[in-house]
């Protein structure tokens, strides 16, 4: 399994055999600017919510890859009102097994809304499981007891988890959330893109150290094999 980081909350995740690509918010980010989005592969393009810093860039990216987008049932309805039809949708508890392994998607806590202010359906993240790994990608969420349900199902190897505190969870919250779903990697996603989010690194790594844990944080464009 490789993991490639694009900024945000976007990460590209090689398993089994697919290219997978979550959160595809990237040509805005200053932060990304050396990034050519087309030339970035994806099978599949997963969508936690509707808001603008989660799918920027994923009509284009779709459409130059043909990348089946899988989401929440509004947001796999709008992309299709934008005449992309190669979509699955989902909705909160649903699994599917696809080519590569099985998805469930899990509650989020957290709004959705489209860049016109349209509702955006549930917030939602995604447990991933492969031959090769599981992990859990939360999209943008709060502390949660429903996150107590993950391990009961599903024993993770990694998590992706918002640390930015602000409009998501903080440092703190992402350390107890790692207790409720009994993962010990955590890669750290939603943090430093906008002044509101931006947090120290070293302090960050060192919180996560006290209880046991790792915390990754990748550079932009950083890619890694778990």
């Amino acid at each position: 399994m490789k993991v490639k980081y694009f900024g945000h909350s976007c990460f590209a995740v090689n398993i089994s055999g697919k290219h997978l690509l979550f959160d595809p918010f990237i040509s805005p980010n200053e932060l990304c600017k050396d990034i050519n989005i087309n030339e970035i592969e994806a099978d599949y393009i997963f969508v936690s919510h509707a808001h603008f810093d989660h799918l920027a860039d994923l009509l284009q990216i779709a459409i130059n890859t043909d990348a089946k987008i899988v989401a929440i049932w509004e947001i796999c309805e709008w992309v299709n009102k934008q005449g992309y039809t190669n979509t699955h949708a989902m909705n909160i508890g649903g699994g599917w097994n696809f080519e590569f392994g099985n998805i469930q998607m899990v509650r989020a806590v957290h709004s959705s809304s489209f860049p016109d202010g349209s509702y955006g359906g549930q917030a939602a993240g995604f447990v991933v499981k492969s031959n090769e790994n599981c992990f859990y990608y939360s999209g943008d969420t709060a502390l949660s007891y429903d996150m107590k349900l993950i391990p009961e199902r599903h024993k993770l190897d990694v998590a992706f988890l918002p640390i930015g505190n602000n409009f998501t969870m903080d440092i703190q919250d992402a350390i107890k959330a790692s207790e409720f779903i009994q993962c010990d990697h955590i890669i750290g996603m939603h943090y430093d893109t906008f002044g509101f989010i931006v947090i120290d690194h070293d302090a960050a790594i060192n919180q996560f150290n006290q209880y046991g844990k790792t915390l990754t944080l990748l550079n932009i464009s950083q890619e890694i094999e778990l």
